[in-house]
């Protein structure tokens, strides 16, 4: 239940109008790598998309099986952010409790931002994905550090690695949790929910056994066969007696093993704090030195690609502006894709981590510290994109469920010893209570019963979905960014499909942009796309996402009767507003038969 019903809930969202909205100019640049042969495909990530390279990939062997169409090249996306839930609830179960887990993974599936990464063919979902994964498996290595979860967290950082470099600003958060841990043990950021103190080894249990109090039924008989009925601890009859000095009668001393034992009272064994402190470092200093080297097949991945992708960075971010002190501000709304529901997000992860005290380090962190690194980096050069930080949204719908959830979970004992320290308000200690389990109650006088608490945090996430809606359903029209200004490539090219005849050619301007109508027109017209006369190397013989057109664009267009023009934006005159050599020559030779205006582009027939 607990990670299953996310993982449902988001699939079904994300399968929702999957295909509905036309590939954007991101998908398009996807589509144009991963439809290329391996060998183009590596020669192009030399000049751009480095870091893109390994989702090519990956989706250019999945098209090979499930083909082309919007709904084949986003797929993937959708079963990854159904796992992403899935795994957040999982999560949220091991740090926050059972009951914030599965209201942080269904928070998270209805967040508009689920569906427009979800449904989007970009490694953002799967980048996602892993940095759940490797923050899950991270946890339990530091709770039951054994090989096989520290491999598991290293083959899971190495794919986020791959996947999407930026995603790596997360180490940052699962250094600081590592350190606390190695230096102070788990129950400094991730014991789990009720448990309040490190796990101790067998010895150290036994040696301190005699110390708790019981409420196991058969103690709480002999209590009451001694005539202590409602002792409020383990009866001081049960002690061995020592002598007064004064009266030679029987004196019962409060503390077992205390020295106010007589001669004949056997002695508390002492404790070796020394050994303890000495296997506590130990255990630290292989916590640290397991995680540093699952870190090292990450490390050998991300430098090489780091270093070509640092080359192509003037080329692939000249459209990001520095970063400022306003984008910070606007971060929750442009990450959610809406700015109520970011500002709700918002407000229910802070009130999260006030309540979830400690264990808040690891999913704060990992919310905080990305942020904050890439807007650094940002202000120095081109990097603050808000989309790059998508895969810090589950970890602050783990906080925001731990809100929801509304109640600290109940401190939980080791298994096999009796519960510690006072039962909650308002619950009564049963005799029938077993070791190690939970106690629960209805909380104090006036508090609302457990399943009136949850179906109330369940209508704040139906609210959340709500609030979201109208977002959810214009991003099934467009993925553009603003949704007030699509690029309406299926429609122009239905305008070419219609209304075309043997030997025409086709003309783009601009064509050094990232808008892509080339793109458009090639993915939407396919095979009956017209003769792009102007090419003398088209994007796979260039190696790039741009196709290089001949210098003398009135000698290309020699014999060419009809020409179908097509420019970026609403153009009244389209023909105008084609700059150069190109312009001029389609002036002089041309004039302009028809337009159709479509939403964020033009197509133009012109005839000699």
């Amino acid at each position: 239940m607990v990670w299953a019903v996310p993982g449902l809930l988001t699939l079904a969202v994300t399968l929702a109008g999957l295909g509905h909205a036309q590939p954007w100019r991101d998908e398009l640049a996807t589509w144009s790598a991963a439809t290329r042969p391996v060998a183009d495909l590596t020669r192009m990530t030399r000049t751009i998309d480095a870091a893109t390279g390994p989702y090519y990939l990956l989706v250019h062997g999945w098209t090979a099986v499930a083909g082309t169409s919007p709904t084949a090249l986003r797929l993937p996306s959708a079963l990854a952010m159904a796992v992403a839930a899935a795994l957040t609830a999982r999560l949220g179960a091991a740090l926050a409790g059972r009951r914030a887990g599965l209201l942080a993974g269904l928070l998270f599936a209805v967040l508009p931002v689920t569906s427009r990464y979800g449904q989007e063919a970009r490694p953002y979902a799967l980048a996602t994905l892993l940095a759940v994964l490797a923050t899950l498996l991270l946890v339990e290595a530091l709770r039951r550090p054994t090989w096989r979860r520290w491999a598991g967290y290293a083959l899971a950082v190495a794919a986020l690695a791959l996947l999407h470099l930026i995603a790596l600003t997360l180490l940052a958060a699962h250094a600081v949790v590592v350190l606390l841990t190695a230096a102070r043990g788990p129950a400094a950021a991730v014991d789990p929910p009720g448990r309040y103190r490190p796990e101790m080894s067998d010895a150290s249990r036994s040696r301190r056994r005699h110390s708790r109090r019981s409420t196991q039924p058969r103690d709480r008989a002999r209590v009451e066969r001694h005539g202590w009925h409602g002792a409020p601890q383990t009866p001081t009859a049960f002690h061995p007696a020592a002598r007064s000095s004064a009266s030679g009668t029987p004196r019962v001393s409060p503390h077992p093993g205390s020295r106010e034992h007589g001669a004949d009272a056997p002695e508390a064994e002492p404790q070796d704090l020394t050994g303890e402190a000495r296997e506590a470092s130990t255990s630290g200093r292989r916590v640290l030195t397991g995680w540093l080297l699952a870190l090292v097949p990450a490390v050998v991945l991300v430098i090489p690609l780091a270093l070509v992708a640092r080359g192509q960075r003037g080329r692939q971010l000249d459209w990001v502006d520095p970063a400022r002190l306003p984008d910070l501000a606007a971060l929750p709304g442009g990450l959610a894709q809406s700015g109520v529901v970011g500002g709700f997000l918002l407000a229910l992860a802070a009130l999260g981590a006030v309540r979830l005290g400690r264990r808040a380090l690891l999913p704060g962190a990992a919310v905080l510290l990305p942020v904050l690194l890439l807007f650094a980096a940002g202000t120095v050069v081109p990097l603050w994109v808000t989309r790059y930080l998508v895969f810090t949204v589950p970890f602050a719908c783990l906080l925001a469920g731990a809100a929801l959830a509304g109640t600290t979970p109940t401190r939980i004992p080791p298994t096999g010893a009796a519960p510690t320290g006072p039962a909650p308000p308002g619950t009564a200690p049963t005799a029938s209570t077993p070791a190690g389990t939970a106690v629960s109650g209805t909380g104090p006088a006036g508090t609302a019963p457990a399943g009136a608490r949850f179906g109330a945090a369940l209508a704040l996430v139906a609210l959340a979905g709500l609030l979201g809606l109208p977002e959810q359903v214009a991003l099934r029209r467009t993925h553009e960014w603003p949704r007030s200004a699509p690029v309406d490539y299926a429609g122009a090219a239905r305008i070419i499909r219609a209304e075309q005849r043997p030997g025409d050619a086709i003309v783009y301007s601009p064509r050094d942009g990232w808008l892509f109508p080339d793109l458009g027109m090639a993915y939407h017209l396919g095979p009956r796309l017209p003769r792009d006369v102007l090419v003398v190397r088209d994007q796979r013989q260039d190696a790039s996402l741009w196709a290089v057109e001949c210098d003398d664009p009135a000698r290309c267009l020699a014999g060419v009767e009809r020409v179908w023009l097509v420019v970026t934006g609403r153009r009244a005159d389209p023909l105008a507003a084609v700059p150069g050599a190109k312009g001029a020559a389609l002036r002089a030779g041309y004039t302009v038969r028809q337009v159709w205006p479509r939403p964020g582009i033009t197509v133009a027939l012109l005839v000699r």
